[in-house]
């Protein structure tokens, strides 16, 4: 790894740490924010619909802004077609071609390094807005708290319906996953990727058109 993709990674360590050490404070802090959405405890699972929608959203804003979303569509297909003419030219035992596609691999490697990199140098501030959204949902879910306690009668809500039967969103999944972090990882997940593939097409766009303008310029010259 590079040096840079090692401070990345510790930052990154270091702002999840610092996050679970005070977790109790930070998610009691974005509750004066975050509770527009706590809809009272009425709907955990629209709740977390809306948290995941905002915790992805600001994240892949941020990656947008902080790298080239072109580029990194660029090199994600480079090294896709590399991959298939690499397993063809091993299905077809054609040596000559492995030879060349084995000559060209370390400059693949490279292109894969540099993005990795590049997604490093970003994982610490994204994080910096994630670690705490998940926080405050601890916060909001935990049995006892300001939105579900026995005195008030609210520990129901948590019980939500699957078609299986009924779900604790606090029940401990293999262990040691909250069903709460499955459904909110659910969530989030897809409309990530369909934000990030709308921003690359947004971007591939305004990229089409300015190279538009700069043909129509070199004509008229």
């Amino acid at each position: 790894m590079s040096n840079k993709t090692m401070i990345g990674m510790m930052l990154t360590m270091f702002i999840m740490m610092a996050v679970m050490m005070f977790r109790d404070a930070i998610g009691q802090a974005l509750d004066f924010v975050f509770r527009y959405i706590s809809f009272d405890g009425q709907y955990p699972v629209l709740t977390l619909i809306i948290a995941g929608l905002v915790m992805i959203t600001v994240s892949t804003l941020i990656r947008s802004l902080m790298s080239d979303p072109i580029e990194m569509a660029r090199n994600q297909q480079i090294q896709a077609d590399f991959n298939k003419e690499f397993r063809q030219a091993r299905i077809e035992n054609n040596l000559f071609k492995l030879k060349k596609l084995q000559e060209e691999q370390p400059q693949i490697m490279a292109m894969s390094m540099e993005a990795s990199t590049s997604q490093m140098k970003v994982m610490p501030i994204t994080m910096l807005f994630i670690i705490p959204v998940y926080a405050w949902v601890y916060y909001f879910l935990i049995e006892g708290g300001a939105y579900f306690n026995e005195a008030a009668g609210t520990l129901d809500l948590l019980h939500v319906a699957m078609p299986w039967g009924t779900l604790d969103l606090n029940t401990l999944l293999m262990g040691f996953f909250p069903a709460w972090i499955v459904i909110y990882t659910m969530v989030s997940l897809p409309i990530g990727q369909i934000e990030n593939r709308l921003i690359r097409f947004i971007a591939l766009k305004k990229r089409l058109n300015e190279l538009d303008r700069e043909v129509k310029r070199a004509e008229i010259e």
